[in-house]
């Protein structure tokens, strides 16, 4: 089982740039593809990407394509989110989340990961 926690939230003006981390406790990180998910308030959680175990492929939402960059270093047991060119819609709780039985089809879905963190709040002014 693997324990997640986000850092690195704030408010930020659009067009801003922010990072955002999340550390894992577990000793078995690099068998987990990583994904994040975004909550804004009255609206479902909705995927922003994933990264892969080894961090060879990424995939992004539409929405976030261009702008956000998924990355991770397993020996630090830790997963990033930078930010760019943020914008006011761009705002929400933002979770990292781990999966361990991942597949093309769930990949983008928050059914596909097992465990969660406790969330992040980013807002971005405009």
């Amino acid at each position: 089982q693997v324990q997640l926690v986000e850092s690195g939230g704030g408010l930020v003006q659009a067009g801003g740039s922010l990072r955002l981390s999340c550390a894992a406790s577990g000793r078995t990180f690099s068998s987990y593809v990583m994904g994040w998910f975004r909550q804004a308030p009255r609206k479902e959680r909705e995927f922003v990407g994933m990264i892969t175990r080894s961090g060879e492929t990424t995939y992004y939402a539409d929405s976030v394509k261009g702008r956000f960059t998924i990355s991770r270093d397993n020996a630090k047991s830790t997963v990033y989110l930078q930010m760019n060119s943020l914008r006011p819609e761009d705002t929400a709780v933002y979770y990292c989340a781990a999966s361990v039985s991942i597949t093309k089809l769930t990949m983008t879905s928050k059914s596909g990961y097992a465990y969660w963190g406790q969330g992040t709040q980013v807002t971005v002014s405009s």
